[in-house]
């Protein structure tokens, strides 16, 4: 079936010469398309305007959520650590190998959690480099 929209290339004047529509080009015994039924069929089948599928979106979807998630756990924990500070700040003695100190009890917390915090951070590291596949041998 061909339509009589006029085809025009950048820089010439329009033409009345009609051009093949593509929804029911080749077609010649059926009636032409609903174009809206069509972009139904193709909404579902096909990926989004942005290249993305359902499943693609989906999973955006649910690591957006996931990052919300630790998003507001850590804002939580910060708080937490906040309200800790602020109810401890008596000074306490710290006893050393050599010697003793006193120190603010928000520091000494804060510096536990903080050793902690990247002995974790070492130890993941060691545990990851121990336990991943073995890379393939390097050819000299």
């Amino acid at each position: 079936m061909l339509s009589m929209t006029r085809k025009r290339s950048i820089g010439t004047e329009p033409t009345d010469e009609p051009t093949a529509d593509t929804i029911t080009d080749g077609v010649a015994d059926q009636s032409p398309v609903d174009p809206s039924l069509g972009q139904h069929v193709r909404a579902f089948d096909m990926p989004a305007q942005g290249g993305e599928t359902r499943r693609g979106r989906s999973r955006r979807m649910a690591r957006r959520t996931r990052l919300h998630g630790y998003a507001l756990f850590a804002v939580a924990l910060f708080a937490v650590v906040i309200a800790l500070a602020a109810t401890n700040t008596a000074r306490v003695k710290v006893s050393w190998l050599f010697g003793s100190s006193h120190v603010s009890l928000v520091w000494l917390v804060l510096a536990a959690a903080i050793l902690g915090w990247l002995l974790g951070l070492l130890t993941n590291a060691a545990l990851h480099r121990r336990t991943s596949a073995p890379r393939p041998a390097s050819r000299p």
